[in-house]
């Protein structure tokens, strides 16, 4: 018996078929070729039609099918994971009602932090260890007020993951993770959180009901047998946000362990096992896969927007002259020659919406000291892997002043984690031991799926688990790069 791994991004949308005997990936795919589209009709709006996802997901598991026939045919089970946060409106039979309201989108800044005052801040925190902020309930209320004609349409309020599970499995629920990482789970009675969902005016009935991360969540439907190509039987048996799973799939799970991810976003994420919080709700914490009322697991969140893509955006820029762009490793060579510092090119990656670890504000991205004599585009791209990291290291700064910290972080090899040089200068610059795992978010989804159907054990699981490579700081450079980050941090919007 084998597993699928369903991973929907925000750029793409990654499928892994793993082999149920040594959990080792047969074959990926992702889709499509270019990354998916953001639709911004306003300044700070970041959408996305739920339509395509599905229809990338055909897509991707007709590519696997056609070149592992036999290994497609004996999938058993299947996990999701999917970008968190997002708002996905839909009728009675799963039809979007308007584009979904994703991640980075910054229009209920506002609406959230009202909330946050008028329901008392300290009230918010003990409840649900965050501002309401500019998450997905807040998202709802902007278009209960500004949509109205589409607010009364609405049968469901879903996240991404409960989208895809629901076109699987024609089954509306969520989790108990996914109710926190839309602000909507209250920590103290363990249950919806009823006074936010009163406050906001939301009739309880749009909120589908939550269940455990790990389990049986259906089986699939006639429609998702015959699009994606499966067998009869099989069943959804895991769901988790993005970098909650990118958590689990590197082996996070007790309190003490911290995971990294520098995809579109850059990340850090660390088990907590006690409730806490951030005043200034710069920090975030959601329900982690394993966490229950018996077992408090806390994942604590930092969460920069602008990480790859601002990586992405330079790239772009340099690839104009040749109208070809320049592979990732080119560029990474172009960086590497440039000192530490950059020569005093400071980039600042917050140009892809709303930022928490600002409090909600949105500077927009920018570089810092641009000298035209100087500079060239190596500079450029070792200044934005030295941006990304000071950031996520700001976060880190914020999670110790919580009690939240660890000497070693885990990270996959992949995004701008595949790159040496990042790695090096994120060892430096955290003063962490970094471990690099080679494991994927897809692949991580379908051994959690797995899981939670009970086909394979998690402490199995966990034990075969090891870094394939360790990077740990320089001094010197650690010492150097500390100075820098001061001198960065000083100019931080």
């Amino acid at each position: 018996m084998n597993y699928l791994g369903i991973d929907i991004g925000s750029s793409f949308i990654k499928v892994a078929l793993v082999n149920g005997d040594t959990l080792q990936a047969i074959g990926y795919s992702q889709t499509p070729s270019k990354e998916l589209e953001i639709i911004a009709h306003r300044p700070g709006w970041a959408e996305q039609d739920p339509e395509t996802w599905w229809q990338q997901l055909v897509s991707a598991c007709g590519d696997l099918k056609s070149r592992f026939p036999d290994a497609f045919a004996g999938v058993g089970s299947i996990g999701i994971a999917y970008q968190m946060h997002g708002l996905v409106l839909t009728d009675e039979n799963f039809k979007p009602l308007r584009p979904a309201i994703i991640w980075c989108d910054s229009r209920a800044v506002d609406i959230g932090n009202q909330a946050f005052n008028d329901l008392g801040n300290e009230n918010c925190l003990s409840r649900f260890l965050n501002s309401p902020g500019n998450f997905t309930a807040s998202r709802l209320k902007w278009v209960k007020d500004n949509e109205p004609s589409v607010y009364d349409r609405v049968h469901h309020a879903l996240l991404p993951g409960d989208y895809i599970a629901a076109r699987l499995t024609g089954l509306a629920n969520t989790t108990y993770s996914g109710l926190s990482e839309g602000i909507l789970w209250d920590f103290i009675n363990n249950q919806p959180a009823h006074s936010l969902i009163t406050y906001f005016d939301f009739r309880e009935d749009l909120f589908p009901k939550a269940i455990p991360s790990f389990g049986n969540q259906g089986v699939l439907q006639n429609e998702a047998i015959r699009g994606l190509g499966l067998p009869p039987g099989v069943k959804v048996g895991y769901r988790a946000g993005d970098q909650v799973n990118n958590a689990f799939s590197l082996g996070v799970m007790e309190p003490g362990d911290m995971a990294a991810d520098a995809g579109t976003s850059g990340v850090i994420y660390a088990i907590h096992g006690k409730p806490t919080s951030d005043p200034k709700s710069r920090v975030n914490g959601f329900a982690h896969v394993n966490h229950d009322a018996d077992n408090f697991r806390l994942g604590v969140l930092a969460c920069l927007n602008g990480s790859g893509i601002f990586y992405s955006w330079v790239r772009k820029l340099i690839g104009i002259d040749t109208l070809v762009p320049p592979s990732y490793e080119f560029l990474n060579g172009l960086a590497s020659k440039v000192h530490p510092g950059s020569d005093h090119l400071r980039a600042y990656p917050f140009g892809n919406g709303a930022e928490r670890l600002l409090g909600n504000q949105d500077p927009g991205g920018s570089f810092s000291g641009l000298n035209f004599n100087v500079h060239t585009p190596g500079h450029l791209l070792r200044a934005v892997q030295e941006g990304v990291v000071f950031s996520m290291n700001y976060g880190l700064e914020i999670m110790k002043e919580m009690g939240v910290e660890s000497k070693t972080i885990r990270a996959g090899q992949a995004n701008l984690f595949l790159s040496p040089l990042f790695r090096q200068i994120f060892a430096d610059v955290t003063k962490t031991e970094l471990q690099i795992f080679d494991s994927t978010g897809s692949l991580g989804a379908a051994i959690g799926g797995a899981i939670g159907l009970g086909k394979i054990h998690r402490s199995d699981w966990l034990a075969t688990l090891k870094p394939i490579s360790t990077q740990s700081p320089d001094l010197k450079r650690a010492a150097w790069y500390a100075d820098l980050y001061h001198g960065w941090k000083t100019k931080m919007p």
